[in-house]
């Protein structure tokens, strides 16, 4: 498996997640528990793909600027997942800033699988690219454990 396969395989579950939160309604066990899987697996993929993935690519110049805009975009997610804590369950807004976040990471998500992976695919070996989602991989893993 190489790194561009085992990002998919993630942001086809970060997918999921935002379907089924956006599905949710009011202050429900079902919107608590989808919220919280969400929060989770975005800041582990986030954490594990600025490390694993971003990392190498800032220092080339021909990738250095997708990886930074990646790097904001997950600073952005991260502001829109606070606005989400700090928001009841059952307030009107928070379906709105749900949605919003659906297209935030759905947004961020087609940039680096259309536009990202292919310049980096470009840059990266095949053995760099196997050695990378292999640490991504062991990352995840132990982040999903906890």
């Amino acid at each position: 498996m190489n790194i561009f396969e085992s990002l998919r395989k993630d942001h086809d579950i970060q997918r999921q997640l935002l379907e089924v939160l956006v599905q949710t309604e009011g202050d429900s066990k079902t919107r608590d528990r989808a919220f919280k899987a969400l929060k989770h697996e975005l800041e582990i993929h986030a954490n594990g793909e600025e490390r694993h993935f971003y990392s190498p690519l800032i220092d080339i110049d021909k990738t250095q600027p997708h990886a930074r805009h990646g790097v904001a975009e997950h600073h952005e997610i991260d502001e829109i997942v606070e606005t989400l804590e700090k928001t009841d369950y059952d307030s009107s807004a928070w379906l709105k800033y749900a949605k919003n976040l659906k297209e935030k990471v759905e947004h961020h998500l087609e940039d680096e699988e259309h536009t990202f992976f292919q310049l980096a695919g470009k840059v990266l070996s095949e053995s760099q690219k196997t050695t990378l989602a292999d640490n991504y991989n062991a990352y995840m893993s132990d982040c999903r454990k906890k």
